[in-house]
């Protein structure tokens, strides 16, 4: 198996500004000059966490996930993060995972953040999401997913679990604590990006992104939490796979069912 290349993107979204973020995001990937099999990106990385859904949401095969879909296609990389979209009258937070031949996964975020009142605006998705690229599973969630771990606890034996976020200054500790936790419980690498700077609410973010191994090792290199980067970092399949062979603590799971 193959180890994979992972870019993640630690920005300062305009506010409730595609044009601004879209073109930002264009140049930024366009720097990454060593050859990278997925590009990562903030939780609503078009417009910032908003619930002004009625002006800002996309159709289904929108604007921006055409831009993905190139970006991916002249990159020859995956590439995901979250944006709003409407679909039959419901508005979804939704994640998309797409190929470097423009196909597409979906994830819509289960847990609405009801201190913003999330679920007032949004629908929450039902359907946990794993997606195989390159021999790899992946688990992608979102932000306030994080907090609940039965919903991303490993049952269908993932290599990485990865959160987009929008993730509040005030609770970095619980962010940090929370990405290593999930990494250690599930024996996955974790991922982790989330923005910087203020939103047009007056709320700080720190980034704090990160990528931790499957024994809680933070293995990304920057220490910028407050400041915009780029950092690319490798997975290594066989590293991976060692540690769960040689601790074996996914053989010891509970078995149960997740129900509404």
């Amino acid at each position: 198996m193959q180890d994979l290349n992972v870019a993640i993107l630690q920005a300062d979204l305009v506010w409730e500004n595609p044009d601004e973020n879209l073109a930002y995001f264009t140049k930024e990937i366009q720097t990454i000059d060593e050859n990278v099999d997925l590009i990562v990106l903030p939780e609503m990385f078009t417009t910032g966490f908003s619930m002004n859904a009625k002006i800002l949401a996309e159709e289904v095969n929108g604007r921006s996930l055409k831009w993905m879909q190139q970006t991916a296609q002249e990159k020859q990389a995956c590439v995901t993060g979250s944006i709003i979209i409407i679909e039959k009258d419901n508005y979804y937070n939704r994640l998309y995972w797409v190929f470097p031949d423009q196909t597409v996964e979906t994830y819509n975020k289960k847990h609405l953040f009801t201190l913003a009142k999330e679920q007032e605006t949004y629908t929450a998705g039902k359907e946990k999401r794993i997606v195989t690229y390159k021999g790899w599973k992946f688990c992608p969630l979102i932000c306030y997913d994080l907090r609940f771990p039965v919903w991303a606890r490993n049952t269908e034996d993932y290599d990485v679990l990865l959160y987009v976020a929008n993730w509040p200054e005030k609770r970095t500790a619980a962010w940090d604590a929370l990405l290593k936790a999930r990494a250690i419980e599930n024996m996955a690498y974790c991922v982790g990006v989330n923005r910087v700077g203020k939103d047009g609410n007056g709320y700080p973010y720190s980034g704090h992104s990160a990528i931790y191994d499957a024994l809680g090792n933070r293995i990304t290199k920057s220490d910028n939490h407050h400041e915009i980067f780029t950092e690319t970092h490798q997975l290594i399949y066989k590293d991976l796979q060692n540690t769960r062979k040689k601790l074996g603590f996914l053989r010891d799971r509970d078995s149960f069912i997740v129900t509404d």
